[in-house]
C-alpha cells in the first residue's frame, strides 16, 4: 500500500542516526554471513514482504518468497557462491522511517566452465517496520566480470 501522508514530520520520534546506521550495517553484515553459509532463511530475514530487487544483469524479482526460491536455486547450482555487499554510506531520513544504503558488491562462484568473479555498485532502500529495519528494495549493477562465462 502506498501512503501519501503529508502530516508534519515533527511527530516522529527523535532518531539517533549513528545508532540506526550501525544497526543497518550490522544487518547487512549478517546477510553477507548468511550468504556465505548458504542459509536462505537468514538471507531473506532482512527483507520486507514486498521486497523488489534488480539483480546485476538487470532482471527484476518481486517479493520475499520468490527471492527465497531464487537464493535456494542459486545455492544449489553454485556450491561455492559468495556475495559480499560493503556499504560506503548509509543515510537515515530525518522525515520518515526510511534509510538509503549505497555500496559496492563482489561475487564469486565456480561455473562448469571455471571461476567467475563479478562486482559492481548497489543501492538499497530500507524502511523501519514495527521497530525493525527491513530492506524494501535493492538495485545491483554489474560493472565488472572476469571468467569464461562473463
Amino acid at each position: 500500500m502506498i501512503r501519501f501522508d503529508y502530516s508534519p514530520c515533527d511527530s516522529l520520534a527523535p532518531v539517533n542516526a549513528d545508532a540506526e546506521v550501525a544497526t543497518i550495517k550490522a544487518i547487512r553484515e549478517e546477510s553477507n554471513l548468511a550468504i556465505a553459509r548458504h542459509d536462505v532463511e537468514a538471507v531473506v530475514s532482512s527483507l520486507d514482504e514486498d521486497y523488489v530487487i534488480t539483480i546485476s544483469t538487470g532482471d527484476i524479482l518481486y517479493g520475499r518468497e520468490p527471492q527465497a526460491a531464487s537464493w535456494a536455486d542459486h545455492f544449489a547450482e553454485f556450491r561455492d557462491v559468495v556475495y559480499v555487499r560493503t556499504p560506503t554510506d548509509v543515510t537515515i531520513s530525518d522525515a520518515y522511517p526510511l534509510a538509503i544504503e549505497n555500496g559496492t558488491w563482489k561475487g564469486s562462484r565456480t561455473t562448469p566452465n571455471g571461476p567467475l568473479n563479478n562486482s559492481g555498485s548497489y543501492t538499497a532502500s530500507w524502511r523501519k517496520v514495527d521497530g525493525t529495519w527491513k530492506i524494501r528494495s535493492e538495485l545491483f549493477v554489474g560493472l565488472a566480470c572476469e571468467g569464461p562465462d562473463c
